[in-house]
């Protein structure tokens, strides 16, 4: 089923994309042999011709090929695979006088058409963020926790107040803090924060964010009154993965003192903070008990220590605002780790393909409590992919919608094509490296799910 359902999201993303290409193609009159959802044979066929609307079944491609009727006219596939979709126009691909064709459009109108995919992605994102902010609200930058002896706390920030800035970096919403210090090198040993007390006084510190401390590899929050800390988050190969401890499990107690709450457990680990001594805890799945024993690790993190964890139901207009925030966010996101990727700050085991998305899915909603919770995880998942589609398909590499603008604009500068069997050969030498990354990436997710 989880496998279902990441394909669907896939399948709805891609679409989404083709439909930009598709509709900029009939607006700039290029002509579409065929606009299809799924890959491999056609279960349903829509066209229609000079002579009315056809709708047939499980059509042949002989049987397309052979039908005069249906030439010149584009054809709406539902295929069999719900696996993506595609958008097939005349002279894309290979060399087509006909004046329909997208060699014989201009170079503008050629531009207008491979950007569309692109930017569909992030209006679908942003479309789909809009929906999931007006249904869950909001996460703005206030403090909603700071560690009491953190160097946030000695500097005077305090709960309720508001991080508008790190090193002179936007911080808007939870999620630019939630990620800033592991896309960006903190080269000194203290970092400006920016930020506007609860009284509307804004202040800034000179903070020192890095920390050393005991950890077991997990985090927590709060779910259900009284079934214990809900875990929220397991770190891969931490000692709690290690003692085989999920997400969606709770615990229950620890060292024998019990929890009801992640209160209760917060409470606990400020009385007794973990020193690297062995722990014994015990945790609850389907309603069966196991205790285990961890021993925390030594990390040295880099953090203010703080959490932002409250939503806020806004106006139409804030809505708006914070979702165009949001796709802003996972657009720089994802640039940024490209970048990291490039120089080396992210390693082979923090990059996933569709293997490792279909498990990350799969995690989520097994997580979920209810079907709306996962519904909206699934939604924020799609806001996510949605992003990276549209900044993985602007990289100027060959095949690529970017690769394909790259020769388009040497096209402006040159004021003349390039020649299209070099671009059609530097395209397909583009396809099979695209593939030949694919297949490693894959076999890295499946590698990584079997170990961990």
């Amino acid at each position: 089923m989880n496998i279902i359902i990441a394909l669907l999201i896939f399948t709805v993303i891609v679409v989404l994309h083709e439909l930009g290409h598709f509709l900029l193609a009939k607006k700039n009159g290029v002509g579409v042999t065929e606009f299809s959802v799924g890959m491999g044979p056609r279960l349903i066929t829509f066209v229609k011709t000079d002579k009315g609307c056809n709708l047939k079944f499980f059509v042949s491609q002989k049987y397309v090929e052979e039908c005069e009727e249906w030439q010149g006219h584009t054809l709406y596939s539902w295929k069999l695979l719900p696996i993506g979709g595609s958008c097939a126009m005349i002279g894309e691909d290979e060399e087509n006088d006909a004046p329909n064709s997208f060699q014989k459009a201009g170079v503008w109108a050629k531009i207008s058409i491979i950007a569309a995919g692109p930017i569909f992605n992030f209006i679908s994102a942003f479309i789909f963020a809009t929906i999931l902010l007006a249904i869950v609200g909001y996460n703005p930058s206030k403090v909603t926790y700071i560690a009491p002896d953190s160097a946030a706390a000695q500097a005077g920030i305090k709960e309720g107040d508001t991080i508008t800035s790190i090193d002179g970096h936007k911080i808007k919403i939870g999620s630019d803090y939630s990620v800033y210090f592991s896309i960006h090198n903190v080269k000194n040993d203290t970092v400006l924060v920016k930020y506007t007390t609860k009284e509307g006084e804004k202040k800034e510190a000179n903070i020192d964010p890095h920390y050393t401390y005991y950890r077991l590899g997990f985090s927590y929050e709060e779910r259900d009154e009284n079934m214990g800390a809900y875990v929220s988050v397991v770190l891969e190969n931490g000692p709690m993965a290690k003692a085989g401890v999920k997400v969606g499990d709770y615990i229950t107690s620890i060292n024998g003192v019990k929890v009801a709450s992640m209160k209760e457990m917060g409470d606990y680990l400020k009385e007794s903070p973990l020193d690297g001594s062995e722990v014994t805890l015990t945790y609850s799945r389907d309603g069966k008990e196991t205790e285990i024993k961890v021993t925390p690790v030594k990390a040295t993190v880099t953090s203010l220590q703080v959490a932002m964890g409250e939503r806020v139901h806004g106006n139409v207009l804030q809505v708006i605002s914070y979702s165009a925030t949001e796709i802003r966010f996972w657009i720089t996101t994802t640039i940024k780790s490209l970048g990291m990727l490039v120089t080396g700050g992210v390693s082979k085991d923090d990059v996933s393909g569709v293997v490792g998305i279909v498990d990350m899915i799969g995690d989520t909603v097994d997580a979920s409590r209810t079907t709306t919770d996962a519904l909206l995880s699934l939604l924020n998942i799609a806001i996510f992919l949605s992003a990276n589609l549209g900044v993985m398909n602007l990289l100027p590499f060959p095949a690529l919608d970017g690769g394909r603008l790259v020769f388009l604009i040497i096209e402006v500068i040159r004021r003349k094509p390039v020649n299209q069997k070099i671009e059609g050969m530097v395209h397909l030498v583009g396809i099979i490296l695209l593939m030949i990354l694919m297949l490693l990436v894959t076999f890295n997710d499946i590698t990584r799910i079997i170990t961990r």
